[in-house]
């Protein structure tokens, strides 16, 4: 939702890194998020300070008081905390604002929070490596601007998602460094497919930087703001949340409600920030390999959301024990571990490689076999391949069930667009009026959420009886039941089409005649 002026000022944040030193995607991403969060600190506690006073209230500032810096032997060398304020170092004279940030600013943002806190966890080991003082005044400058840009145009809320959409977007080009990150406007589309609510447990077993969980967020809050508005993919949201009057239920969607586990430490820290800078104070992420023996966490999560990595094989000695399937892929495995997190009645929304859906070997069809026997497995929804591009070429599927519910029939839907180029432009889809294109990308939820009960395989989506599965080797695919239309082309007889022969002959005839007296 960012207009192009801001769209442009982000993209020369992020050139000034590359052409500053920091090469790698990863910690340009990550450094550009701790000045953020920097910026950010310093926003919010100005913001809530002139909100109490005006109702009256006392409100203790996280800037008051002094800071001990690491290694500090005495009082003596403490600093007060007004110093680390981004509105009191950000003109400092470049060598000095580099060793300020670096020595006092730098160390204080790990300290925030308890001990016992997963963002001071994870931000232990966190590394400051802006390597030169001029990289960093122009990076504050930048932040200062688009901060400036966002509030003349009124789009100072919820500014933090949009550089970080924006941001991650970059690593689409990344070669070798890039992650697989997850459309936005799927994981909108997945959040609306299971429709999470306050109160549950909402979790993500390969996170990354907690897409599916801020998706969750934003579509929670949204059930609880009075201000609502079209977001760029079409889809309703809001973020005041001024409905949600309840101080408990805030605080359990505040700490209680976000889950998720990944095995890079970097993007834990990112994911982490992503959800503190929306509002949620104790996100939950934290480090784990939920396919080892060493996570156990079964029948606790009243939602997944999730696209788990597609490919690549499991250390077989490392594999948690109670898992059924004897395999080391990881796109089955995870389809597993989702099961068996899970608490009855709990609803999956999950993206898998199509090839899930069909395999032949044993262990294929003995997780399809989970899924309609020990779930209510409620849709396929294919996806031809130009969905996840430029990451991968793969097609993939979602696959939304209910842990414990009973299979009668199964929804199958063929998405032929999602309102891109399939290309690895990825360019937005427009019709013919200009107006913007979303494909299928609405349809689908609709046509989920409505009664499911068309036999027709000749549409678009269809329902498959659980049995008719079984008969067919819990085969999954869409084109094992979609009956093809062949539309039949009526031929004229063969002395009509010898007379049009003719009847054409004659005139080349003719017309060469007419040729040859010009001449």
């Amino acid at each position: 939702m960012l207009t192009k002026d801001l769209q442009n000022q982000v993209q020369e944040l992020w050139n000034k890194f590359w052409s500053g030193g920091v090469s790698n995607p990863l910690n340009a991403i990550e450094q550009i998020t701790y000045l953020l969060f920097m910026k950010q600190l310093d926003e919010l506690d100005t913001k809530r300070k002139k909100d109490a006073d005006f109702i009256g209230e006392k409100y203790e500032s996280i800037f008051e008081g002094k800071f001990l810096p690491p290694g500090a032997k005495n009082e003596d060398d403490a600093v007060k905390k007004e110093s680390l304020r981004w509105s009191s170092f950000n003109r400092m004279p470049a060598d000095d604002m580099l060793t300020h940030v670096q020595t006092l600013v730098f160390p204080f943002i790990k300290s925030l929070d308890t001990e016992q806190s997963h963002f001071t966890k994870h931000m232990s080991n966190a590394v400051f490596i802006i390597p030169k003082s001029s990289l960093l005044v122009e990076s504050v400058k930048a932040i200062d601007k688009i901060y400036k840009t966002l509030k003349e145009e009124n789009r100072y809320i919820d500014a933090q998602g949009d550089f970080y959409e924006l941001l991650l977007k970059q690593l689409s080009g990344a070669g070798k460094n890039g992650q697989f990150r997850t459309p936005t406007h799927i994981i909108e589309m997945i959040v609306e497919l299971v429709q999470p609510k306050l109160g549950q447990r909402i979790a993500d077993p390969a996170c990354g930087s907690a897409g599916f969980l801020l998706g969750a967020y934003k579509y929670i809050v949204t059930q609880y703001s009075s201000d609502k508005e079209k977001d760029e993919n079409g889809f309703t949201r809001g973020s005041a949340g001024d409905k949600l009057t309840d101080k408990r239920l805030r605080e359990t969607l505040e700490n209680e409600t976000f889950y998720g586990f990944d095995i890079d430490s970097t993007m834990i820290r990112i994911g982490l920030m992503n959800l503190m800078m929306h509002g949620i104070k104790q996100p939950k992420i934290d480090y784990a390999d939920t396919l080892s023996k060493r996570y156990n966490e079964d029948g606790i999560y009243d939602s997944i959301l999730a696209n788990p990595p597609f490919t690549g094989s499991v250390d077989k000695g490392d594999i948690n024990e109670s898992f059924e399937l004897n395999t080391t892929k990881s796109e089955l495995l995870f389809l597993e571990r989702m099961y068996k997190m899970l608490r009855i009645g709990g609803t999956a929304g999950i993206v898998v490689p199509q090839g899930v859906l069909f395999g032949s070997g044993k262990v294929y069809k003995q997780i399809r076999t989970i899924l309609l026997e020990r779930c209510e497995l409620k849709a396929v929804i294919s996806m031809p391949s130009g969905f996840f591009k430029p990451y991968t070429g793969v097609a993939t599927a979602i696959l939304v069930f209910t842990k414990g519910g009973e299979t009668e029939n199964v929804w199958f839907y063929d998405m032929k667009s999602d309102g891109w180029s399939p290309d690895d432009k990825r360019s937005e889809l427009f019709d013919k009026n200009g107006i913007r294109d979303f494909g299928d990308l609405h349809k689908v939820i609709k046509d989920f959420h409505g009664k499911r009960e068309n036999k027709d395989r000749t549409q678009q989506h269809f329902i498959v009886p659980k049995e008719e599965i079984k008969e067919n080797e819990f085969d999954l695919s869409y084109n094992k039941y979609h009956e093809k239309v062949y539309e039949e082309i009526q031929y004229d007889e063969p002395k009509v089409l010898v007379s049009k022969l003719e009847e054409i002959e004659g005139e080349i005839l003719s017309g060469i005649k007419e040729l040859k007296e010009l001449l």
